[in-house]
């Protein structure tokens, strides 16, 4: 374990009151929260593209990462290198699981077929450190936006061929995510999307990225995989606009095509804020449906309009999403997915070690927090109590789906007008919340 990081060494937990910057402050994994652990709430994992493949470059200049073990090459042998470093960086960390795009973890060749191939050859160095640390894969997917074939799309491209494509590159990424135990597949729509309307027929694209999804569903029971499926909304960037815009665009697109019972979601904060939205919002509407999967872990700079992907120190943030998640009763397949990278001038190997711990540790008072709140009580009872008119019978008529407009009408008229309006209390609720912060 001291081959990429001789200088770090496994990350413990130290307390509250820990100043060494390589420990846990408050992430204990053994320790109880409500009914589990803190590891069996969190369900940390460590992706894959932006810790082991990003070389912190933007537009403005070339990357500045340094990656001692990587020598920047495209060769499978310095690809089963990266898989090396990577798995004693997230058993350093302690993370139960990582998160993987196929092209990410192995190059990809000069044919479809020599990509396959690549894949299988990192595979088997992804099986033996699975097998050595212990640690799982939450969910592989397939890179359908990075090769300039792919730049109208892939299941929504207007050249079948790219379609056909996608569709092997697809069936080849499934395969190696049910090798390697994979807990879930995530479909991330990068360039299923538009960038004019003027030479886009959005029907036809979006009936093709239908049938896409129900062959990769008749393909899931054809080898076995028990794994959940995930869509990840995002709004734009780089399209113009993305057919997976947001939760609510998510579940529309899945209930028309009739995909809704083999999907769940995987929300990330950056795409929700990109898409004018609060996390929480998105996680209420997942939830809602009963479709909330997995969450992408991350933050937005909220003076920048695009996808910064930063590392979550908000506590605020994670006490919301933990108290939508303990809503719903816990992760079962998905969990909180650091879908973060780290800042262009935190270029040294242990910044990443730095950026993981910080993460860890808001996510974990996040858990502390919401469930503190929920054992409190009030914030659920005034919710419930605001609603309190519709415990009636004729209210519950209405939710069942037996009353009428009539009977409405019938009800509302002796009255002459409806009961007074209650307090929002919204100033009040936010005081509670910040009590325990």
């Amino acid at each position: 374990m001291t081959a990429f990081f001789p200088d770090v060494p496994k990350v413990q937990y130290g307390g509250p009151k820990s100043r060494n910057p390589l420990e846990f402050k408050h992430y204990n994994p053994d320790e109880v929260v409500g009914d589990r652990t803190m590891k069996e709430h969190l369900r940390f994992s460590v992706v894959y593209w932006h810790t082991f493949c990003n070389p912190l470059s933007d537009p403005f200049g070339a990357g500045t990462a340094v990656r001692p073990w990587d020598d920047g090459g495209h060769s499978v042998a310095n690809a089963q290198t990266r898989v090396r470093a990577a798995f004693e960086f997230i058993e350093k960390l302690g993370a139960p699981f990582y998160a993987f795009h196929d092209r990410d973890v192995a190059p990809e060749g000069r044919n479809l077929k020599e990509s396959h191939a690549n894949l299988d050859e990192v595979a088997k160095v992804l099986k033996e450190e699975q097998q050595r640390t212990g640690v799982k894969l939450l969910w592989g997917t397939a890179n359908l936006f990075s090769n300039p074939r792919y730049m109208h799309g892939a299941a929504t491209s207007p050249n079948f061929d790219v379609f056909a494509h996608a569709a092997a590159q697809v069936k080849k990424a499934m395969e190696v995510t049910h090798e390697l135990g994979g807990e879930g597949y995530t479909f991330w729509g990068g360039r299923e999307g538009y960038m004019t309307l003027l030479n886009t027929d959005m029907k036809r694209e979006l009936d093709h990225l239908g049938r896409f999804l129900q062959m990769a569903v008749d393909y899931k029971k054809q080898i076995g995989f028990q794994g959940t499926f995930y869509i990840e909304p995002k709004p734009k960037e780089p399209t113009k606009h993305q057919y997976d815009s947001d939760a609510a665009a998510c579940l529309n697109f899945l209930r028309t095509y009739d995909l809704l019972p083999h999907f769940k979601l995987n929300l990330e904060t950056n795409h929700a804020t990109l898409a004018g939205h609060e996390m929480m919002h998105e996680m209420e509407v997942a939830i809602g449906s009963g479709a909330l999967g997995s969450i992408d872990a991350n933050t937005g700079d909220y003076l920048l309009g695009w996808d910064t992907d930063q590392f979550p120190t908000n506590i605020y943030l994670t006490a919301q999403c933990m108290l939508g998640v303990l809503q719903m009763g816990g992760f079962t397949t998905g969990g909180v997915n650091f879908d973060a990278k780290v800042r262009r001038e935190s270029f040294e190997p242990v910044d990443l070690f730095h950026a993981h711990i910080g993460g860890m540790d808001a996510f974990a008072r996040g858990l502390k927090i919401a469930h503190a709140i929920r054992e409190d009580g009030r914030l659920a009872a005034f919710v419930k109590d605001r609603y309190a008119s519709w415990e009636g019978e004729l209210g519950r008529r209405v939710e069942s789906g037996s009353a009428s407009f009539a009977d409405l009408e019938a009800y509302i008229l002796p009255k002459g007008d409806a009961a007074k309006n209650a307090s929002g209390r919204q100033e009040m609720l936010e005081n509670l919340f910040n009590e325990f912060i």
